[in-house]
């Protein structure tokens, strides 16, 4: 069962935390309505949606299926299976890939890094089925890779069947899904997604820029995808970080290559524009001390937060946010270190912004007998008392 506390101190100690973010409170206007099939915008440290329309449609997603296919290459890199220098072997069947590309040469090779660049900044599809071939034999295995990992990655509503976005049917995914493939491209490898800044590269003779526009209009943005087939309309993921505040827009099915930059300009800009994200609490931070331990070698433990933790809210909106901390009533030893032992919950107008596990700072052994029944004694008047 669990008591709710709300010590004056904890709430207090959570609105100075949160103070250096605070600005003056304005009123948030409704969010701007794009000319495109669906769009979302979130933030990329807390995961908070910010603005959301038809974000579940499945769509085809075009060239924004890179994303994936670079995200795989990255997670190859990370874990050593293959590195930047590997010489990749260029197919006939790579070679002869319609569309945007990077103009490999059959029966040649290419240093990993070059078509990794090729297919982020040049958007080659060569250079997509060229690595897709190396990393899993064939681009039909390659594809059951990306599914696997798209079920990882919590994209539920995502079907790939290239590496490329070439269209087939049933080659679908939605906003939402590349809000979670965009998010976790730029948290699990950073050292890679900083690949999705470079404005222009150059193989064999060709010098082609990145087609993000946002890259030139905005100095914030530093990345990530834009993807276009008739089908599919002009897409933009697009990504940017201002005061340390990183949001990430998906805009899907505009009408033009420029559409799709202003649209995504229009939602980066109401989402720095009308809410904020700071850094309220450090790991190892205390949010409680000296919660009693019953059954144990020592009578108490503090209360800390395991892991960094960040709120999105609306700009103002400090004075209205609601703290709560739910503790266990009982607390027994033995306790292993970073035991969750409550929660601290944060609302704002009704609607949680905030909910993470309070752990026990440190292991506590369980007490001899004789300390044991004692407690045992204590807690039993404990309890007829109370």
């Amino acid at each position: 069962m669990l008591k709710k506390l709300l010590p004056i101190w904890i709430f207090t100690l959570l609105l100075i935390a949160m103070t250096s973010i605070a600005q003056a409170k304005v009123l948030i206007p409704a969010p701007p309505q794009l000319a495109a099939s669906a769009w979302i915008l979130l933030d990329a440290n807390t995961g908070k949606v910010l603005v959301e329309h038809n974000a579940d449609e499945q769509l085809p997603p075009a060239s924004l299926t890179k994303m994936m296919t670079s995200y795989i290459v990255a997670s190859e890199l990370h874990s050593n299976k293959v590195t930047e220098q590997d010489q990749v072997p260029i197919s006939v069947a790579a070679w002869n890939m319609g569309g945007s590309k990077m103009f490999v040469r059959e029966g040649t090779s290419v240093s990993l890094i070059d078509l990794l660049r090729g297919v982020i900044i040049q958007s080659g599809n060569d250079a997509s089925v060229a690595l897709a071939e190396y990393l899993a034999g064939s681009e039909g295995a390659f594809a059951d890779v990306m599914n696997q990992q798209a079920t990882l990655l919590g994209m539920t509503n995502t079907t790939y069947h290239n590496a490329t976005g070439w269209p087939a049917e049933g080659h679908l995914t939605t906003a939402r899904d590349l809000s979670l493939l965009a998010r976790a491209l730029i948290q699990d490898y950073p050292s890679h997604y900083g690949i999705y800044s470079e404005k222009y590269f150059e193989y064999n003779g060709i010098n082609q820029p990145n087609r993000n526009r946002l890259l030139w209009r905005d100095s914030s943005v530093d990345g990530l995808k834009t993807g276009h087939t008739e089908e599919a309309g002009y897409c933009l993921v697009a990504s940017a970080v201002r005061k340390g505040m990183r949001l990430v827009s998906v805009v899907m099915g505009t009408r033009s290559e420029s559409a799709r930059a202003q649209e995504s300009q229009k939602l980066l800009a109401y989402g720095f524009r009308y809410y904020e994200t700071g850094k309220v609490y450090s790991a190892g931070d205390v949010i409680q001390e000296n919660t009693p331990v019953w059954y144990g070698k020592e009578n108490s433990v503090n209360l800390i937060v395991p892991e960094d933790v960040y709120v999105t809210i609306p700009r103002g909106a400090i004075e209205d946010l609601d703290a709560k901390i739910l503790v266990d009533d009982i607390i027994k030893a033995p306790l292993l270190d970073k035991q969750e032992l409550g929660r601290l919950s944060v609302s704002y107008e009704g609607e949680s912004v905030l909910d993470l596990p309070l752990v026990a700072d440190h292991a506590v052994e369980e007490a001899g007998l004789f300390s044991r029944l004692w407690d045992f004694i204590s807690l039993f008047f404990k309890g007829l008392f109370s």
